[in-house]
């Protein structure tokens, strides 16, 4: 029994190609992206997906792009959304951990195994900003020490979802302190405060 063909516009079919190759992605790594795989996702033949896409090295190519721009508008969502109150650090913490434990973190973890990189594009630039405009000593501290204080920040929040608690239990925690993020997210919102001279 053959299946009947789905015609699809241009857009569509990439959208939806690229849907399917993010997630198995994500489930499986970069191994697990194959046009076969791919194609099998959404209904489509191998020559279908190679028709918008050309090679499996292009699809990941584009892959890379789709998910890197996902990251970008979700951090620049969240970080709106935060700017657009009083800046409260615990605040943005909080909605930087909930945005990559819905399955950012672990793109965002398997696009830069597979060669993904955000070459300076300043996606904190608008926290990095704000909180350096907090700092009492932001007239004689360099803005690089800020920034370099977000970047540990945000590498730690893309991170604890697939390594955080496995890192806790390495440094000897247990319990509730090793199982769950948030005595570690007060850390460090505790921490990064201090160091930013904002308590």
């Amino acid at each position: 029994m053959t299946r009947s063909r789905v015609r699809r516009q241009p857009d569509e079919a990439r959208r939806l190609i690229l849907d399917a190759a993010e997630k198995l992605l994500l489930e499986g790594g970069v191994a697990a992206v194959q046009v076969r795989a791919v194609a099998s996702r959404i209904g489509m033949t191998d020559a279908g997906v190679n028709h918008h896409f050309g090679t499996r090295d292009r699809l990941l190519e584009a892959l890379l792009r789709h998910g890197g721009r996902k990251i970008r508008a979700g951090v620049s969502e969240v970080l709106n959304s935060w700017l657009d109150r009083d800046p409260d650090l615990c605040e943005l913490v909080d909605a930087l951990a909930v945005f990559y434990r819905q399955g950012y973190g672990e793109l965002a973890i398997a696009l830069h195994a597979a060669g993904w990189r955000d070459e300076g594009s300043g996606m904190l630039d608008p926290v990095v900003d704000t909180l350096h405009a907090l700092r009492p000593d932001a007239a004689t501290i360099p803005i690089a020490d800020t920034r370099l204080a977000v970047a540990a920040l945000h590498q730690a929040l893309a991170t604890e979802p697939l390594y955080g608690q496995a890192f806790r239990r390495s440094a000897g925690l247990t319990g509730r302190t090793a199982t769950t993020p948030t005595p570690q997210l007060h850390w460090w919102t505790t921490h990064l405060s201090r160091s930013l001279g904002l308590r």
